[in-house]
């Protein structure tokens, strides 16, 4: 599974614009929006070649005008890397000298 954010630059008066285009890309969330018509929206797709084609769908989309990726992970086993057991502490291991 790949994941990955960008920052999207609405056009000026384009904004609804780009939030319909993006609401129609599959694995694409939009998770702010600035005034100015800035997004930050993360991409989740299963390889490098899908979340690639999904952030140059991005940069195509009508009144988008320019598309920044910030961060990209692989996890090759989604649900080992992430899960977490409840209520479990860890604890800070300092050694005295």
């Amino acid at each position: 599974m790949n994941i990955s954010s960008a920052i999207v630059h609405a056009g000026p008066g384009q904004l609804p614009v780009v939030q319909a285009g993006l609401a129609g890309l599959e694995g694409v969330e939009v998770h702010a929006v600035s005034p100015e018509g800035k997004l930050i929206v993360t991409i989740e797709s299963a390889d490098d070649d899908s979340n690639v084609a999904t952030y140059e769908e991005i940069g195509r989309l009508q009144g988008v005008m320019s598309t920044a990726m910030v961060y990209h992970q692989i996890e090759s086993e989604p649900d080992r890397e992430v899960s977490v057991e409840a209520g479990r502490r860890v604890e800070p291991q300092i050694k005295e000298i």
